[in-house]
């Protein structure tokens, strides 16, 4: 073992239950933090005493201020838990705070499905949380709300339509719209509608997406302001007409109501974490089934109001970062600094053939063989040319020689590499990952040059898709299902084809099955449907056996939530 990489590894401190930790902080009054981040008292609008809506006046006079620098938070392929990268991004921004730099935060809002489901809560953990946590992992704003009734109004009007005369000369038997809910409920995910009477509708199929995965959240994600949120809503595709013609929401005559049910939704919510560092979040979309990133408008607003701002994309890289670089940035004109990789020995050690109840046991022998996906995921950063520092997410069950083995690779790929505790410490756990991001940043220089993507937007969707597969999940190469074939004949026959790739895919592996661990070989991507997002300015190709409506587990995370005689929320983690 080189001792270039050996270290010395104190023992972390046991915490409370993350609600505990967030109940006991002492958070600022919202105007206070506004003013901390740069932003005039008739630019928040309060909700409460803990966030805001930023409101267009901000933006209006930061128009022309430059932009600071930005870092994008991604990970490895993780477990089903997660690795930490949300407590990451926070940690790393309180780090920043730490070293006197004007820093900011902008994460998404957690859908009620993982809250609900499998994680419990989504506003990271221990030291390291965005608050008020339970407000957040809840109603929030109401944002997500706002994106649900929006999705189900326009399903609404569109059956509407139908059911008065049919003036549009829609085929009934091709709706491509879908209704909504922020919940994980597989019962929802093919239903018969309209089975009544005459007067209960027309008879057809349908179902529901989660929340995250409605095309209105990822436009709303990517809007530049309000004007152009309702160019993109009015040019959503809702269904085809008996001569094959798409037939886009402006048809209906109900943007301008989708509109008023999300003018609110559209400004960025203000909050702070236990550290007070100044947060954004806004926007859902899951990484898995939508382009998962936080808001445009989010993410502008962060960099005219602070010199660095961390930012998160979801899930893995092979996920999240790539859509991030091909969709958000591209749309956006953003340029990330640097990239930060989260790793964990847990997640690393899964990849290395370790079952999941053993994951606490020291593996050496596994945590070697596992780092092949980390090498993947750390290659795909650099081809997108942005430097790359790994945050060794350490977790109490973590061995010494586990962690040196980790720090070893990093070594040999030549990738700075810095262990973060910010878990149990808070930014001190940080600081050592933040000063190694900056040293890069300033070394490096990548911002100062042009954005590197996958491929070009004017290739071919195969090309599109084939690029992604081989160069970024490994894959030997496409095959294509029968309709999904026909729907890219479509697209190119209707003057789709030249929009970005959003792959829908499983999170639990580089390829489309959740079982092929590590950076699997000898395998083919499988695309069994592509749909138009016209309006959030994408293709969604949907892989393998994922699912737009994720289900719940036999021991959901329902059966921890409690609320006490004085409305305080247990469970949250």
């Amino acid at each position: 073992m080189s001792s270039a990489v050996d270290r010395h590894y104190a023992p972390l401190p046991s915490l409370e239950p993350d609600i505990e930790i967030a109940r006991a902080a002492q958070p600022l009054p919202i105007s206070e933090i506004a003013v901390r981040a740069g932003l005039n008292a008739d630019e928040i609008e309060p909700y409460g005493n803990t966030k805001a809506k930023v409101s267009e006046a901000a933006f209006n006079r930061l128009a022309n201020k430059p932009d600071g620098k930005l870092i994008l938070v991604t990970a490895m392929t993780a477990t089903r838990a997660g690795e930490g990268k949300t407590v990451t991004c926070i940690g790393l921004a309180q780090a920043l705070g730490r070293l006197g730099i004007r820093h900011m935060l902008t994460l998404r809002e957690p859908s009620l499905g993982p809250t609900f489901g499998i994680k419990g809560g989504a506003a990271g953990g221990g030291r390291a949380q965005v608050l008020p946590m339970d407000e957040i992992n809840m109603h929030f704003t109401g944002d997500i709300h706002a994106v649900t009734s929006a999705h189900n109004l326009l399903a609404a009007v569109l059956d509407n339509s139908i059911y008065f005369g049919n003036p549009l000369d829609i085929d009934p038997d091709r709706l491509t719209w879908r209704r909504a809910i922020d919940l994980c409920d597989r019962q929802l995910r093919h239903i018969e509608l309209g089975i009544g009477g005459k007067g209960d509708g027309f008879h057809h199929t349908s179902g529901f997406d989660i929340t995250a995965a409605s095309e209105i959240m990822a436009t709303l994600a990517l809007a530049d302001d309000l004007a152009d949120l309702q160019e993109r809503l009015g040019r959503i595709v809702v269904a085809y007409t008996r001569d094959d013609q798409p037939v886009y929401a402006n048809d209906l005559n109900v943007v301008g109501a989708l509109a008023a049910l999300l003018k609110d939704a559209i400004q960025p919510n203000l909050v702070q974490t236990i550290e007070n560092t100044p947060a954004l979040i806004h926007c859902g979309p899951f990484g898995n089934i939508a382009h998962g990133c936080n808001s445009v408008r989010a993410t502008r607003l962060a960099l005219k109001l602070a010199d660095y701002v961390v930012t998160e994309a979801g899930f893995a890289a092979d996920l999240g970062a790539e859509k991030f670089f091909d969709i958000k940035a591209r749309q956006a004109g953003l340029r990330p600094a640097a990239a930060v990789l989260v790793v964990t020995c847990r997640a690393i050690k899964m990849h290395g053939g370790v079952a999941l109840e053993n994951l606490g046991l020291e593996n050496v022998a596994a945590v070697r063989e596992g780092l092949a996906n980390v090498r993947v995921q750390a290659e795909n950063m650099r081809n997108f040319d942005v430097p790359v520092v790994v945050a060794v997410n350490r977790f109490p069950n973590d061995t010494p020689a586990e962690l040196n083995a980790v720090f070893e690779f990093c070594e040999e790929m030549g990738l700075p590499a810095a262990l973060s505790e910010v878990a149990a410490l808070g930014g001190e756990g940080g600081v050592e990952l933040a000063e190694k991001v900056i040293e890069i940043i300033e070394e490096d220089g990548a911002y100062k040059r042009p954005l590197r993507t996958a491929y070009r937007l004017e290739q071919p969707v195969k090309a599109k898709i084939e690029a992604i597969a081989t160069r970024i999940y490994r894959a030997d190469g496409v095959d294509y299902s029968e309709a999904a074939e026909e729907q890219i004949e479509r697209m190119h026959r209707l003057g789709f084809d030249r929009l970005p790739i959003c792959i829908a895919k499983t999170q639990l592996s580089l390829s489309d099955d959740p079982k092929l661990l590590g950076a699997p070989k000898g395998w083919r991507l499988n695309v069994r449907e592509v749909r138009v997002s016209n309006g959030a300015g994408f293709l969604v190709v949907i892989t393998g056996s994922i699912l737009l409506m994720p289900g719940m587990p036999s021991t959901p995370a329902t059966e921890r939530i409690s609320v006490d005689e004085d409305g305080n929320i247990h469970g949250l983690f």
